[in-house]
C-alpha cells in the first residue's frame, strides 16, 4: 500500500476546477517529483493534499486513512509537513521562535528535535536569536522546512523549493532535500527546475493542463524524447 495515494482527484478553488482525474502514489521513504508548466496544475495538487484547495472528486489516503477535503490543521495532525512556495516563515519572529511555532500541536517542543535541526541546517544555528526576516533567501526556505520537521512528519510536501533562489543557492537546497530524504524523510516536491529535479528523484509526474502526462523513474523521463521536447527545453 502506498504510503500517500491521490487516485482520480478533481481539484481547484471555488467553482473553478483546476485538476481532472489526477493520479500520485508516495511510497514509503521514496523520493518523488512533480513538474510541469506553469498553469499546470502542481502545486494546486499539494495544496488539495494539505486542505487547502477544494476537492470536487476523486480521493487522497495517507497511511491508508481517508484523508480527502480534511482542513490543513487535521491533515497536519495525520503525519504531513507542507512547506509552501511564498509567506512561509514568520519575519518577525526570531528563528527558535518560528520553529517552536512549528511544534505548535505537541504539549512540549521536542529540544532533541530542535537541535536535530539546526544539525541538518547549520546556518540557522548561529542565528537562532535573529529574526527570520533578516535571513537570506536560501535560508529562510531552509527554516521553513525546519519548521515542518519539528513534528517528524511521514512525508515532507515541498512546493517549488528553489523559486526566488539565485543559482549558486539552488544546489545547495537541492543537496539539503536529498540529505533529508536519504536520512528517511519521504519527500513529494513540486519544482520548477524540472531536470534538476527530476536527476535526483526516485520517480517523476509531469502534469500539463491539470491531468496527468507522464510518469517514470525520473532518469527515464529526462532520456524520453517527448518529455524533453514538451517540457525540458529539449
Amino acid at each position: 500500500m502506498s504510503l500517500l495515494h491521490v487516485e482520480a482527484l478533481d481539484a481547484g478553488y471555488g467553482d473553478l476546477e483546476v485538476l481532472s482525474d489526477v493520479h500520485l502514489r508516495v511510497d514509503d521513504g521514496e523520493y518523488v517529483t512533480v513538474v510541469g508548466p506553469n498553469g499546470a496544475g502542481k502545486s494546486t495538487a499539494m495544496k488539495a493534499i494539505v486542505g487547502l484547495a477544494t476537492c470536487f472528486d476523486g480521493s487522497i489516503t495517507f497511511r491508508g486513512n481517508d484523508i480527502t477535503g480534511l482542513p490543513p490543521e487535521a491533515v497536519v495532525h495525520e503525519g504531513i509537513g507542507y512547506v509552501p512556495q511564498t509567506n512561509n516563515v514568520f519575519p518577525t519572529l526570531t528563528v527558535e521562535e518560528n520553529l517552536t511555532i512549528g511544534a505548535y500541536p505537541l504539549e512540549t517542543v521536542p529540544e532533541a528535535r530542535m537541535e536535530a535541526v539546526y544539525d541538518r541546517f547549520p546556518a540557522l544555528a548561529g542565528r537562532r536569536d535573529e529574526p527570520a526576516g533578516a535571513l537570506s533567501g536560501g535560508q529562510q526556505q531552509m527554516l521553513a522546512m525546519g519548521c515542518a520537521l519539528m513534528l517528524d512528519p511521514g512525508v515532507l510536501l515541498l512546493d517549488e523549493p528553489s523559486a526566488g533562489l539565485a543559482p549558486d543557492l539552488v544546489d545547495e537546497m537541492f543537496d539539503r532535500i536529498d540529505e533529508i530524504n536519504d536520512a528517511g524523510t519521504t519527500v513529494l516536491m513540486v519544482e520548477q527546475n524540472a531536470t534538476e529535479s527530476l536527476r535526483r528523484c526516485d520517480r517523476g509526474y509531469v502534469l500539463a493542463n491539470g491531468q496527468n502526462r507522464y510518469e517514470d523513474d525520473g532518469d527515464a523521463l529526462i532520456a524520453d524524447d517527448a518529455v524533453r521536447e514538451q517540457f525540458l527545453g529539449g
